[in-house]
């Protein structure tokens, strides 16, 4: 019985020595961890210009439409290489009728809130490449037109390319109040202090919902929009 006993004990002893050796080393590793990384938060603002198209089905005859963007920004990074993302930006959107070689111009910009929530990948240390990536909701503020004819009277100008293009848009409202897709965007990040930053990023939008009504029995089946950004970016780390 002491024979058994004493197997026991010497048994237990090792399996508390493994638990107390494995435990010291987990705490060890987390020491390390937090010796090299600290979750951080920061707020910024941000500015920049927009080039813009709308997808059209039936397709449009356009070029990219210039426009420009603004807003706040605040992030937080909890892990090393990784954080989330959210902007509340002012943004112009749109598009530019291309009639080929007639002098006519027409161009519709479309003016949004949009909130974008993004989960944000980077590398480096004093000089940062991230990839931000997500979705965004928007809300449609206004519109503004630009042409040297008047829409209505198209037909019945000279030389306007009124036959075998679609020009039905250029007289619709746009009436969806809410416009929602999905963002991905390239840049870098360069820290000037322990506080203060600069970035660039190129981003790209593809819309889901759609600029028009999308019903079997209107013009157009799909309207999405489609916008490429460049923005210069400021952040503070507040944490």
């Amino acid at each position: 019985m002491r024979f058994g006993k004493s197997i026991i004990s010497l048994s237990s002893g090792k399996w508390m020595k493994s638990v107390l050796a494995s435990a010291m080393l987990l705490s060890a590793a987390s020491a390390v961890a937090q010796t090299h990384y600290s979750s951080n938060v920061a707020i910024g603002v941000k500015g920049g210009a927009t080039l813009s198209e709308v997808f059209f089905n039936p397709s449009v005859r356009q070029k990219f439409n210039p426009g420009m963007t603004a807003g706040v920004m605040v992030r937080y990074v909890e892990e090393d290489h990784f954080g989330l993302l959210a902007e509340l930006n002012f943004v112009q959107r749109g598009w530019s009728e291309n009639f080929e070689e007639a002098p006519y111009n027409y161009s519709r910009t479309l003016n949004y809130v949009e909130l974008p929530v993004m989960a944000h990948i980077y590398f480096g240390r004093r000089g940062k490449f991230f990839f931000n990536a997500g979705p965004q909701v928007a809300l449609f503020l206004g519109e503004s037109t630009s042409a040297n004819f008047d829409p209505k009277q198209m037909a019945s100008l000279p030389d306007f390319p009124y036959n075998n293009r679609m020009n039905e848009q250029m007289l619709m409202d746009a009436t969806q109040k809410l416009d929602y897709g999905i963002s991905a965007g390239l840049g870098g990040e360069f820290n000037l202090n322990k506080r203060n930053s600069l970035c660039i990023e190129a981003r790209f939008y593809y819309g889901l919902g759609n600029v028009f009504p999308s019903k079997r029995t209107d013009t157009y089946s799909a309207s999405n929009q489609m916008t490429i950004s460049a923005t210069i970016g400021y952040w503070f780390r507040v944490k």
